[in-house]
């Protein structure tokens, strides 16, 4: 895929990086010139002296023909103008945001952001997790807050512990995205057998969640 990413600081940085080791094309464009230089030595891909802001500096960076656009800089307005220049502009298809006040996160969703990140929020709610020892934990919700991407803990007495994935009966419109096993990712196929202790992630409407919840650890007390 080709993808811009507008902020060169740490995130930037180091999701750059990581795009870059996965074999994906990427263009950067960081309006502090001293940091853009810094960042142009250091990574294998185009770095543009620019603000994200400014359709010249997208224009530059050609996010017309971008896969995906990942506004990652410190500022929330500027993460939502970048976004919403990109959708509506140039007709990037998908859009990501990092979002830095919580309180934001509403405002990138109901202005058309395909997934606002809050990283604070899912700190929190991983916290939370570890804390209370919770068997279920929305990581991520996205696409307008229609679906969401969970994580649950299999607990021994699940009902599909020992059970092969194919014959696990989810609800609509949900499927297991991966298993974290130990130290492993598995992913599920329709002979992979899930195990207790197994962390499994999936993707379900949010209307679903509790359905989900409930063919994954069985019954739930209110």
């Amino acid at each position: 895929m080709y993808i811009v990413i507008v902020g060169a600081g740490k995130v930037g940085f180091n999701l750059a990086q990581k795009l870059i080791a996965d074999k994906h094309t990427v263009t950067v464009i960081e309006k502090d010139k001293s940091q853009s230089e810094a960042v142009s030595q250091n990574l294998n891909a185009m770095v543009i002296n620019g603000d994200g802001c400014d359709p010249k500096s997208l224009e530059d960076a050609e996010v017309a023909r971008a896969d995906v656009i990942a506004a990652v800089t410190a500022d929330d307005e500027d993460n939502l103008i970048i976004c919403q220049l990109a959708k509506e502009v140039f007709g990037v298809r998908r859009t990501v945001a990092r979002v830095n006040n919580p309180k934001n996160e509403h405002i990138f969703t109901e202005l058309g952001v395909d997934v606002p990140i809050n990283s604070t929020t899912i700190i929190a709610k991983i916290i939370e997790e570890e804390a209370s020892f919770e068997d279920f934990i929305t990581l991520m919700t996205f696409k307008r807050g229609k679906l969401a991407l969970v994580r649950v803990d299999l607990p021994e007495d699940s009902p599909i512990v020992g059970r092969q994935v194919k014959d696990v009966t989810l609800p609509e419109n949900s499927v297991l995205v991966s298993v974290v096993r130990g130290e492993n990712i598995v992913v599920p196929k329709g002979d992979t057998v899930l195990k207790k202790g197994d962390d499994i992630i999936a993707l379900t409407t949010i209307e679903n969640e509790k359905t989900l919840l409930t063919a994954l650890i069985g019954k739930i007390e209110e």
